[in-house]
């Protein structure tokens, strides 16, 4: 799993799970932003419940309005976005429940969103989470190789400074 992926446990950032549920390569989002990596490397997340958990220790730098996405930044830079389902910005935030706002500090655990799952599943494109380091340009980005996610304890990621 996770052991023979990490270098050096004191400056490679490991990136939990936010959502329990089942891994999926990014290249299989049906989206193009996110299947061709515009928004950078990563992977996604099909969700068994609605409950978004922050995957790493940081900062919120962004909460949408909407609340059907939220940025993350460690301190050692690295910026995650969590972005729950496909198309979900035009539910204009029904069914989404922030926890946290822009600028509050969290560790791994926290709860960041709550989302109805059932109302995503009929009113948006698609419920696969995209979770993407948007800075992958200075960042080299390993998915783990577990394929059921708990959210906040299964390692999703290993982010390492290029």
């Amino acid at each position: 799993m996770f052991k023979k992926l990490f270098g050096n446990k004191e400056t490679d950032l490991r990136v939990a799970s936010p959502l329990t549920g089942k891994k999926v390569a990014l290249e299989e989002v049906p989206d193009p932003v996110f299947s061709q990596k515009m928004m950078g490397e990563g992977i996604a997340v099909e969700p068994k419940d609605g409950e978004v958990l922050s995957p790493v220790e940081g900062t919120i730098v962004q909460l949408f309005p909407t609340k059907h996405a939220v940025g993350l930044e460690t301190k050692s830079g690295a910026e995650i976005l969590i972005h729950i389902g496909l198309e979900t910005v035009a539910m204009d935030g029904e069914g989404f429940e922030a926890f946290v706002s822009q600028g509050d500090k969290v560790k791994v655990g926290d709860k960041l969103i709550s989302f109805d799952l059932d109302l995503v599943k009929e009113k948006a494109k698609s419920t696969v989470t995209p979770i993407i380091v948007t800075n992958s340009d200075v960042f080299d980005v390993e998915v783990a190789d577990d394929v059921d996610l708990d959210a906040g304890s299964t390692p999703l990621l290993i982010v390492k400074k290029k």
